[in-house]
């Protein structure tokens, strides 16, 4: 039986050598007989047959490579025609359907557009030239495909000479939305900016940018590489290289070049995702080619190939690695799946497409389902049929099932929605006019009616947007094994109006996590901390990690800059992964430092309060009234005080109070400390004086409390002049990385200079006065510790300048209490403890007659110091020299300063004793 078979099969069969068509109705696929006809155009086969490199006559050759995919396109649109038929869509209006293969090429397919084009119920097939085509009646009304953007922009192009409508299901060009080149074409799938936007979309969320792409060489594929540069550029994906196929596998050329193609994948070992947009048949030599190669990669699929089962059927096709798809979405075939199970072959069908498709499959009789296509697709390069008998059609019935497996649902739903957009237009222009009749409208009215329709299918409602474009939307499918067969399965759905992802279940979520699994980059990421760094020379994906630098972070991988914390509140380690907030900082009560200087502050306190109760016992003593009085030592005692005290002030958070007291509390009782010594130095002066001049100028100038009140009141002043007009505030330092300072704000350094100068004036006339009197007795001299006082606070301060103005952060008040302390000690300790230690050491020392006794001594060394200075002026003035006196001579001035001696004796004694002399009146005398 199998044997009968196979010679009735040889019988009918036409050889490859075989003469190309004679008539045109040799040339149309398939027919059917109707009140409005609509053309369709399919590519059947992939090529035509010839044997030369390129035609050397103008005659349309047969075609060979019979595509099951296709023709089970071809199929669903006659099923969907005699769907509108057998429905009341178009009551008593019959659709015919005039259908040619394009045998995937443009002048095949623009020879089927002429016929489309010629002139309705013609003895003769001709187009007419007219300026004006508005009454011109054609044989069609309307054109449904093709599939290639290619031959659908070249058969567009003509179509518009009579604005006839083109629905296509298949070609998603971006260009061909432009209606001013292609006003007569519309389609029931999306653009190629929507997939190529979401291809985009999809590799940016899956971490690669290091791609390659391969496209073919035609409209189509030029246009989706230009398109997708950008969408790449706009994700930040680079291409690492950009490949590009012949159109047409009439092109000796393509295995070369596809060799040319699998070794530069193998060379760029990096990339390990490629975007294809090829055609089938493309794709097919390619795999094939690929698994010999053994090349495991990531593919990801445009809308030509995703589904299709002559691909995913390839033996081994596994060993490609994985593939990612885009395709249209789908809808309910379920009727075009019935469709397929009860499909007959009659003799009478004028349907050459189906004759030929049950030759070929009685050929592969033996053949199992998944090598059927290929079986099919090879016999038909050898062989062309246009008969069948008895026994193929019995064969015939019984591969039926075989052509489910091929039909690729989002295309055959793709060609549906065609047919029913341009069943519910001739419905909608059909309702005022008699459409049973030919000449009942023109191709161009029935355009007008389709752009704006609006038509259903499975509860769905479909239109048309301003470009004519369907966007119905994408579905992305990823090829699984399951059960040794390699299937496609549904992923997610893409939306268009939100350029997002739907992923309908966690299983599905998971594949998607799965994606990011695959490596395909130029460089190593850099992880959060660092930033990419690229020179002029490197592609932008291609880069070198650097680590951010303080005070910025990166909290991402792959990070092309790091950001900047914020440097007022928040700052960041070399490296950060994020931003930490500034530890505010001050001078704080339980900072180390700080417990030292208040403990030292403290201490100081404690010995001002010892001093006082030492000198309040022993009020009555020379030492203490030598001192100038309770009174004097009790307010430069209380002075000492104020400043321990004011230390307090520079520690802790400061405030507007603490900040504006501080400076003023030191600065006052400092000024009124310095202004007290100050008077005990001139009463020390004035007391041991014997000049006559200088004791008359320091008598002038002697006013105690009007110095001390004068001297005190101006600092005073400089004080409130500062409070009113630049008072001291609290500022927040920012400056510093990692912490913010609370720190006082002097409010004006010209103020604060000012203060600190005034006292350091009247401390320079302290001193100078101490210096002069740095010679009187030893064991009451305040001169000499006056003066060693005012030295170590003119070294303090002096110190302090450059270091308070190179210093920062919370340790600036700390170099202003040490100075305080220093300055404060120093004269505190040379004021009162040599004093105190003649109190408590050298009791004996300090009695009446001991201090009598002391002043007897230094004012007879002083009288006799001034005695031999009044002798020598005296001689000077009577023009004696020393040379040149005689013995009477030196005897007379001997005696006149022994007479002066002893004046000056005795009037010293007199002043000492009573306490009444002219010098100090009523007052003690007082010394250091």
């Amino acid at each position: 039986m199998a044997l009968l078979i196979i010679l009735i099969t040889c019988f009918m069969i036409i050889l490859a050598t075989s003469q190309p068509c004679q008539n045109p109705d040799d040339f149309v696929a398939a027919t059917s007989p109707g009140h409005i006809i609509i053309g369709g155009l399919f590519a059947i086969h992939e090529k035509m047959l010839s044997s030369e490199d390129y035609p050397r006559r103008p005659q349309i050759q047969k075609c060979v490579g019979f595509e099951i995919s296709v023709f089970l396109q071809t199929l669903a649109m006659i099923h969907s025609i005699e769907m509108i038929n057998n429905s009341t869509l178009l009551s008593g209006v019959k659709l015919g359907y005039e259908i040619y293969d394009t045998c995937t090429e443009v002048t095949v397919a623009m020879a089927a557009t002429l016929r489309f084009l010629s002139k309705f119920n013609c003895s003769k097939e001709t187009v007419e030239f007219k300026c004006d085509y508005s009454s011109y009646m054609p044989r069609v009304k309307a054109v449904i495909g093709s599939g290639y953007s290619e031959i659908t922009m070249a058969v567009s192009r003509m179509l518009n000479l009579q604005l006839m409508p083109q629905v296509g299901y298949e070609s998603t060009a971006e260009i061909l939305s432009d209606k001013i080149r292609f006003p007569s074409f519309l389609r029931t799938v999306p653009s190629d900016f929507h997939q190529i936007k979401a291809m985009a979309h999809l590799i940016q969320k899956s971490g690669w940018n290091w791609i390659g792409i391969i496209t073919t060489d035609d409209d189509y594929g030029r246009l989706a590489l230009n398109t997708f540069i950008i969408q790449a550029e706009a994700n930040n994906v680079c291409i690492a290289f950009k490949e590009v196929l012949p159109a047409f596998l009439s092109d000796n050329t393509i295995e070369v070049r596809i060799n040319q193609i699998l070794e530069k994948i193998i060379l760029e070992a990096q990339v390990n995702v490629i975007v294809v947009f090829l055609r089938q048949f493309h794709v097919f030599d390619l795999f094939n080619k690929a698994i010999e190669m053994n090349i495991n990669k990531m593919w990801i699929a445009s809308d030509n190939w995703s589904t299709a089962t002559k691909i995913t059927t390839i033996p081994n096709v596994k060993n490609i690695g994985k593939v990612v798809g885009f395709t249209f979405r789908r809808g309910n075939i379920s009727s075009f799946h019935s469709f397929l199970q009860n499909l007959h072959l009659l003799p009478s069908d004028s349907n050459k497409l189906l004759h030929e498709y049950a030759i070929h499959l009685s050929a592969c009789t033996y053949v199992k389902n998944t090598d059927l296509s290929q079986c099919i697709f090879n016999h038909s390069q050898r062989t062309l049929v246009y008969k069948a008998n008895t026994a193929i059609e019995r064969n015939f019935f019984m591969r039926n099932d075989f052509l489910r497996d091929y039909a690729e649902p989002g295309l055959i739903h793709s060609i549906q929605l065609a047919v029913f957009a341009l069943g519910y237009a001739i419905r909608d222009l059909c309702q005022a006019r008699d459409c049973q009749k030919p000449n009942a409208f023109q191709p161009w009215e029935l355009l007008g009616v389709l752009k704006n329709v609006t038509f259903t299918d499975g509860g769905n409602s479909f239109h048309f947007d301003a470009h004519g474009d369907l966007n119905t939307g994408y579905d992305v499918v990823l090829w699984k094994e399951i059960s040794g067969h390699m299937t496609v399965t549904k992923m997610a759905e893409y939306d268009l109006q939100n350029d997002v992802f739907v992923i309908p279940d966690q299983e599905t979520k998971n594949e998607f996590r799965n994606l990011k699994q695959i490596r395909s980059k130029c460089s190593k990421e850099c992880s959060p901390g660092q930033m990419k760094k690229t020179t002029r020379s490197q592609h932008i994906c291609c880069y070198e990690c650097e680590n951010c630098p303080e005070n910025h972070y990166s909290n991402q991988t792959d990070m092309p800059h790091c950001l900047l914390c914020n440097n007022e509140t928040h700052w960041a380690p070399v490296r950060s992964t994020m931003c930490f907030e500034k530890e505010v900082e001050y001078l704080n009560w339980n900072d180390s430092l700080a417990i030292l200087l208040l403990i030292l502050s403290l201490l100081g306190i404690i010995f001002v309060l010892v001093v006082g109760i030492i000198f309040t016992r022993n009020l009555n003593t020379p030492v203490v009234k030598s001192s100038g009085g309770l009174r004097i030592c009790y307010v430069i005692l209380l002075c000492h005080f104020l400043n321990f005290a004011s230390t307090s002030f520079f520690i802790g958070e400061p405030q507007d109070f603490t900040c504006k007291t501080r400076q003023t509390l030191f600065g006052v009782s400092f000024t009124l400390c310095i202004s007290c010594i100050l008077t005990k130095s001139l009463k020390i002066l004035l007391a041991f004086s014997f000049d006559p001049k200088l004791q008359k100028f320091l008598k002038f100038l002697y006013k105690p409390i009007l110095i001390i009140f004068t001297c005190t009141g101006i600092q005073v002043v400089i004080c409130t002049l500062w409070l009113i007009f630049a008072a001291p505030t609290v500022e927040v330092n920012v400056s510093l990385p990692r912490v913010i300072i609370l720190e006082c704000e002097e409010g004006s350094i010209l103020a604060f200079g000012t203060m600190l100068g005034y006292i350091a004036i009247l401390a320079f006339i302290c001193f100078i006065f101490a210096f002069k009197g740095r010679k009187l007795p030893e064991n009451y001299n305040e001169a000499k510790f006056i003066t060693f006082g005012m030295l170590i606070y003119f070294i303090a301060w002096i110190t302090f300048i450059p270091i308070y103005a190179t210093t920062f952060g919370k340790y600036v008040p700390a170099v202003e209490i040490i100075v305080i302390l220093i300055s404060n000690y120093g004269i505190l300790c040379c004021t009162f403890f040599p004093k105190c230690y003649v109190i408590i050491c050298k009791q004996d020392i300090n009695t009446k007659s001991a201090f009598l006794k002391m002043i007897y001594s230094y004012s007879s060394h002083s009288v006799s110091s001034i005695a031999v200075s009044h002798a020598s002026l005296d001689s000077m003035n009577g023009n004696v020299t020393m040379t040149n006196l005689s013995s009477s001579g030196k005897s007379a001035t001997w005696q006149k300063s022994k007479d002066l001696q002893a004046q000056a004796f005795a009037h010293t004694r007199r002043e000492n004793t009573t306490s009444v002399s002219k010098t100090l009146p009523r007052k003690r005398i007082s010394s250091i």
